[in-house]
């Protein structure tokens, strides 16, 4: 964070200062454990902790300063109402300092991925900062807009939720330049109602956006296509199946772990390899391929930039783990990323089986049941030797995939699920491990696999 003041920080967040000095300032942190001297703390309030009782401590470390919503004896404070909506509103102020070509990403699935390849080809024509991780959230986004400075031409951010107003008050702290929807999933149903809702929810992203700043969408989603005619601002699609897309893959093929297409832009087609594989990566490319035409690169330095992409973390890693494939993406679930997992373990090539071991996807309310057979209803023998299901809600993906013919177990404990995959598993098999991050699945390909645990 570039330097600002104590004063510059009490008019951004509405703030009263008692006790501040007007001093210079580098950092803003919500934990003790990032304190360093000089920085102000901010007491964060959340329904398992609150940072109020860090205050002293933090003072003590050597903040100069605590944003807390009342007076900490001994302490110099900026008192402000709300401490989460203070560090929305600082964040907003101090990205306003700077102009960078600004994407704001948001969606049901592919949120993560989408942003991190964008991230790559941008960065190939200039210095891009991106969100960490997954940090999209209302403390998350803020922290990375602090890490914006002079030197950065770029900037792309991830934007989640779980409600209706959640991205509406991200991007009006971000305020992108350039939005990007995904598709429209399933993703905390329960709390939106249906389909219908998640995507008035993901449009909320147009709320930080100027009225003429265009929006890339999924051009195969039936919730996002009409939008091209329906919105008054320019909107850019991609994909496979439209053939009316602006940016449309062509010419798919999968071999040895790598993806090869061509994505037709206007009237012209430009080669890629991406070196990882599944139609949901290509589909993100393609947001990727828009975004940095829209930025004015050139086609082929775009190309290039994706041909260095590869996944992270457990968001389908595929690894030759001794004579077996594993392919672990543990991160979250849904009916839409279900399908793209399954369709990659479909893709491999493998000398044995391939083995799917599938978890509960969680906050789906009551329209769990009927999702989780969705789920089993796509699995084909064809694609899938042998399945694996874990947790009371997969015992609908169980009974519907044993209904097209798929041999499969249930288990309801993780430990008796890991017994019987490791009398189970043979050389050349191909494993995939899938299910929401509650489930902590990834646990039993740790015990499973000795590589996984290091």
């Amino acid at each position: 964070m570039e330097q600002v003041t104590l004063t510059e920080i009490a008019q951004a967040v509405g703030g009263t200062c008692v006790g501040c000095p007007d001093c210079a300032v580098t950092e803003i942190s919500t934990d003790t454990r990032t304190i360093t001297p000089g920085c102000v703390f901010l007491a964060l309030r959340g329904a398992r902790f609150d940072g109020h009782t860090f205050a002293s401590q933090a003072c003590r470390q050597g903040t100069v300063a605590v944003i807390a919503d009342h007076v900490i004896p001994d302490c110099p404070c900026i008192v402000v109402d709300s401490t989460g909506k203070a560090l929305l509103d600082f964040a907003a102020y101090y990205r306003r300092k700077f102009q960078p070509f600004f994407v704001g990403v948001t969606g049901s699935v592919g949120k993560t991925t989408t942003k991190n390849m964008i991230a790559l080809v941008l960065n190939a024509h200039c210095k891009t900062l991106k969100t960490a991780g997954n940090l999209n959230n209302e403390i998350g986004l803020p922290k990375t807009l602090m890490g914006l400075d002079s030197s950065y031409q770029a900037a792309v951010v991830e934007m989640g939720m779980s409600d209706f107003g959640e991205i509406s008050r991200l991007s009006r702290a971000a305020a992108p330049s350039i939005g990007v929807i995904t598709n429209i999933g399933f993703s905390h149903i329960a709390q939106l109602g249906s389909q219908e809702g998640i995507c008035r929810a993901k449009l909320e992203i147009l709320d930080g956006m100027a009225v003429d700043a265009p929006l890339v969408v999924n051009g195969d989603d039936p919730y996002l296509i009409p939008l091209k005619t329906t919105l008054s601002r320019p909107v850019y699609t991609y994909g496979i199946k439209n053939i009316g897309a602006d940016c449309r893959a062509e010419h798919i093929v999968t071999e040895q772990g790598s993806t090869s297409f061509d994505l037709c832009w206007q009237g012209t087609a430009t080669h890629v390899i991406l070196p990882c594989i599944g139609e949901h990566n290509v589909m993100n490319a393609a947001a990727a391929f828009c975004i940095g035409m829209l930025a004015g690169m050139a086609p082929e330095e775009i190309a290039g930039a994706l041909h260095t992409y590869q996944p992270d973390g457990m968001r389908q890693n595929i690894r030759k783990l001794g004579e077996q494939t594993v392919i672990l993406d543990c991160y979250n679930a849904s009916p839409d990323s279900m399908r793209a997992s399954l369709s990659v373990l479909g893709q491999l090539s493998v000398a044995g089986r391939r083995i799917a071991v599938l978890g509960d996807m969680l906050e789906l309310g009551e329209q769990s049941d009927r999702l989780h057979r969705m789920v089993g209803s796509m699995i084909k023998p064809d694609q899938v030797d042998l399945l694996f299901c874990c947790g009371p809600e997969s015992s609908a993906i169980a009974e519907e995939a044993a209904r097209q013919g798929v041999p499969v177990q249930h288990f309801l404990e993780k430990e008796a699920l890991t017994e019987q995959l490791r009398h189970t598993i043979q050389p050349g098999d191909a494993i995939l491990f899938k299910a929401s991050r509650g489930m902590q699945l990834e646990s039993v390909a740790k015990a499973l696999f000795a590589e996984l645990a290091s």
